[in-house]
């Protein structure tokens, strides 16, 4: 550019070659041309960077699900009688070691059954056969004596509520997120929810109610608020079937104590199977079924457990020691 405005500055000024307003236009016209030039220049390297990221982007979206509906699903609406998990075994690959082995299980309608035991014990993926998360390797899982395989997936799905440790929330209104999912709900039905969830208290001191927008993964709240969002979303779909996995871990103890209230809420006259490290919200579960390494060690009440049972008697040591030191 240096070269092309002396050079054209001296024919121009020797009046060789054009007159001084067209120069400038030229100039213009030059400098604007040479940005889109050098674009141009680097549209080859943007494309490649493209190709490979979307080669890898497609690669993931177009993976089949292996979870899938079976040619002769029925379809199943309510939940009579019971869950049982029959003789399962399950591990994630061919080559992978067993992570659940010969789980007998059966969980009555309206019974509240909790899952215990050290990490890796396997309760986790026991709780994802359920949904269909994942299929059994062997045995089978049944509610009302149905295979769950046999079941659509739609169907088997709208039967459960789901509350996790890692709340999914989305960069849109309070209300949105709680009635995501689910049918179409009034304002009322959705503040009901709240209620019952503890919610409601603070969803009203956010500076626009429940048409605040919460951010990405719920970034403008807490984690005890984020939990009773999703409690919400539990209550307002109104399963006959729960499952919380961790739902009260790593949240501080005034946190903890609105969130126990708003699970016993969601909790009444519901089927509920419950996963959690901490035995406090777990000891008065009509059964507690103690894992290790993929099986079942123990099943009862609290107090029978307790009596029985060293490795139960060592945990709720353990948790009374840590709120010792807290």
């Amino acid at each position: 550019m240096a070269s092309v405005l002396w050079f054209g500055g001296q024919l121009v000024l020797a009046g060789r070659l054009l007159s001084a307003e067209d120069f400038i236009r030229f100039l213009a016209i030059l400098f604007s041309v040479m940005e889109p030039i050098k674009s141009l220049g680097n549209l080859n390297n943007n494309i490649q960077i493209a190709l490979a990221s979307g080669q890898r982007i497609f690669a993931v979206l177009d993976t089949p699900n292996p979870i899938a509906d079976s040619p002769g699903a029925i379809s199943k609406k309510d939940f009579r009688r019971d869950i049982e998990f029959r003789n399962v075994w399950f591990r994630y690959g061919e080559s992978l070691d067993w992570v659940l082995r010969g789980i007998d299980l059966r969980i009555a309608r309206e019974q509240k059954v909790a899952l215990v035991g050290p990490s890796g014990a396997g309760k986790t993926t026991l709780a994802s056969l359920l949904p269909r998360f994942y299929d059994v390797t062997r045995g089978a899982v049944c509610i009302d004596g149905q295979d769950v395989r046999g079941i659509r997936l739609q169907d088997l799905r709208r039967l459960m509520g789901i509350v996790t440790q890692e709340v999914i929330l989305f960069n849109d209104t309070v209300a949105r997120n709680i009635a995501y999912g689910s049918r179409e709900f009034t304002l009322e039905q959705i503040e009901e929810a709240a209620r019952l969830a503890n919610a409601l208290e603070f969803i009203q001191q956010l500076p626009e109610g429940f048409q605040t927008v919460i951010g990405e993964r719920g970034v403008r709240l807490s984690g005890g608020q984020r939990q009773r969002l999703a409690i919400a979303r539990a209550i307002l779909k109104n399963p006959p079937i729960l499952i919380f996995d961790e739902a009260t871990s790593s949240l501080d103890s005034e946190s903890e104590r609105l969130i126990q209230q708003a699970m016993e809420n969601l909790m009444r006259r519901r089927t509920v199977l419950i996963i959690a490290h901490r035995l406090a919200s777990i000891i008065h579960s009509d059964l507690i079924v103690l894992m290790d390494d993929g099986q079942i060690l123990d099943m009862g009440s609290h107090e029978a457990l307790l009596e029985r049972n060293a490795q139960y008697r060592n945990l709720c040591r353990l948790q009374l020691a840590g709120a010792g030191e807290e």
